[in-house]
């Protein structure tokens, strides 16, 4: 396959579906959509160029460029991510949206999971879902204000959180270590810096951690959690990070308890059919 042609070929289909009057552009037309020089005026690049691009001959465009391209054609984000693969033969960067929540769909699969514990995250580690074994295990994020629901604001300045931890230290510093890479990754590293500085006035152990500059991912640890927890007393569970289809800003995070006997207590739990006692 010529991926310079497949990149010529879908950028002229999205630019024939459009319509010329929604852009105030008029006239009588030969051919359905927005001409060639209309779509690099909008994009503000070279008309030229945009139709070496459409007959598979412009070179490797810039992500800059691209993403203007995807602008001047209103794409969707589906389709942006399509146009940077075929470009550039990779994804673009994640565009990050402020929500208060998500969707039904989502929280009936949390919910679903009845002995696991489960969370869905943003990048910036704010928990925006959890289902009832996360609340039982992990921390009742209904009894937090919105605004506190972040890992790591309770990891550094809740001590029932902290106690709970098998090796607080290592799991604080991979925590640390994993958020500063994923708020670079999705360009929020200033949307974060009044929260980066306010753990920094009120948490030594932050302030020692973040000066350390370390960056770490999922894959580079065990996959074990840890905890010791004041029912079920030490636990083990396996954890993964999936991605939310059609979120790039958002994960979801499950724990899987290793111990059958523990997992069918939270179940019980969950069900409202028993407490959890040792």
């Amino acid at each position: 396959m010529n991926t310079a042609q497949t990149l010529g070929d879908f950028l002229r289909s999205r630019r024939t579906r459009l319509d010329p009057a929604s852009f105030g552009f008029s006239g009588r037309r030969r051919t359905p959509g927005l001409r060639r020089e209309e779509v690099a005026q909008r994009a503000n690049i070279s008309s030229t160029w945009y139709t070496w691009l459409e007959q598979g001959r412009g070179g490797a465009p810039s992500a800059a460029v691209l993403e203007r391209i995807c602008a001047a054609l209103m794409l969707t984000n589906t389709e942006r991510e399509h146009l940077f693969m075929l470009g550039l033969g990779r994804p673009p960067e994640v565009r990050y949206q402020s929500t208060d929540g998500v969707d039904p769909r989502l929280q009936r699969v949390l919910d679903s999971l009845d002995a696991s514990p489960s969370i869905i995250k943003t990048a910036t580690w704010d928990v925006m879902a959890w289902n009832r074994a996360a609340a039982i295990v992990l921390t009742d994020y209904s009894t937090l204000p919105p605004g506190q629901r972040n890992i790591l604001r309770f990891l550094f300045g809740d001590p029932a959180v902290r106690a709970r931890q098998h090796d607080w230290e290592s799991v604080a510093r991979f925590v640390v270590g994993t958020f500063r890479a994923d708020v670079a990754r999705a360009g929020l590293a200033s949307e974060v810096g009044d929260m980066v500085d306010d753990l920094c006035r009120t948490s030594p152990d932050f302030e020692r951690m973040w000066r350390e500059n370390q960056v770490f991912s999922h894959s580079e640890v065990e996959h074990v959690k840890r905890l010791l927890h004041p029912q079920l007393g030490a636990i083990d569970m396996e954890y993964s990070l999936f991605a939310v289809d059609g979120r790039p800003d958002l994960s979801m995070l499950v724990y899987t308890p290793l111990d059958g006997q523990i997992a069918m207590r939270i179940r019980s739990a969950v069900a409202g059919l028993s407490p959890l006692v040792r």
